[in-house]
């Protein structure tokens, strides 16, 4: 690959990075809170079940996702299904505010199996959030000359199993650092929604693109006007959500679940 390539791929592992910190985060602040009424032992194993569970479920969708990618349905699918996930958790937060975690938090007195098997059907969530969001970034990429994965293009697929591996670095070993950040600057969580629903836009604009609908001309997912608008407004998001989220006073904040 050249330098220009090189670098186009670094900035997107770069994107899925936060991406995967952020969904990381969430995925282990949700994880903590349905496991913390049972017993301490008990309450370890659930973990590790569910950090298990996250890790198997991830791969999975990775491999699954790299024979479907190229069919439109299923880039439809995933474009409606990111910016829907966006705009619930956006319309939740900011009209509806319900109470902070109510629709997370395991009943008082769940069994000990019936809490892993709602920590794993949170897994399946966020694996299938988090393998949509690396695809629909890394599927307008140029193309490389590495050997295909299923039906992906082998670069592509590096990119998203890279930032997939990270991402479960990420939360099995700094989730508690992202959980402190989202409470010290709650703002972030709303600029990573919008992100969210922008990277489902783009999955939108290649969807419109593929040469079976052409509602799009099919060169304009991968054009430099439409890769400088995108990365423009991911941009704009991502800084103003940092400087516009206003962060909490120290004593106002609370010490994040152990994971």
């Amino acid at each position: 690959m050249d330098m220009s390539l090189l670098m186009e791929y670094g900035w997107v592992l770069i994107i899925l990075i936060g991406l995967e910190g952020i969904l990381a985060a969430d995925n282990a602040l949700v994880i903590a809170t349905m496991v913390k009424h049972l017993p301490k032992e008990k309450r370890r194993k659930a973990l590790f079940y569910g950090l298990a569970g996250a890790f198997v479920f991830r791969f999975a969708s990775l491999f699954l996702i790299s024979y479907l990618v190229h069919i439109w349905q299923v880039q439809a699918i995933g474009a409606v299904y990111l910016i829907g996930i966006a705009a619930y958790h956006l319309l939740k937060k900011h009209v509806l505010k319900p109470k902070a975690h109510s629709v997370h938090k395991a009943k008082k007195g769940s069994g000990f199996w019936v809490t892993v098997i709602k920590v794993e059907l949170a897994d399946i969530a966020f694996a299938v959030d988090s393998i949509l969001a690396a695809v629909a970034l890394a599927v307008t990429l140029p193309l490389t000359t590495l050997p295909s994965i299923g039906g992906m293009d082998g670069g592509h697929f590096a990119v998203i199993l890279a930032g997939g591996i990270i991402g479960l670095v990420i939360m099995r070993f700094a989730a508690s650092y992202f959980v402190q950040l989202l409470d010290k600057r709650p703002g972030l969580e709303t600029a990573a929604y919008f992100i969210v629903g922008w990277v489902g836009v783009k999955l939108a604009v290649y969807t419109l693109s593929h040469p079976e609908l052409s509602v799009l001309p099919e060169a304009f997912a991968k054009s430099p006007e439409w890769k400088i608008t995108f990365w423009s407004v991911l941009l704009l998001i991502g800084v103003s959500g940092w400087f516009l989220s206003k962060a909490k006073k120290p004593q106002a904040l609370q010490t994040p679940p152990a994971v």
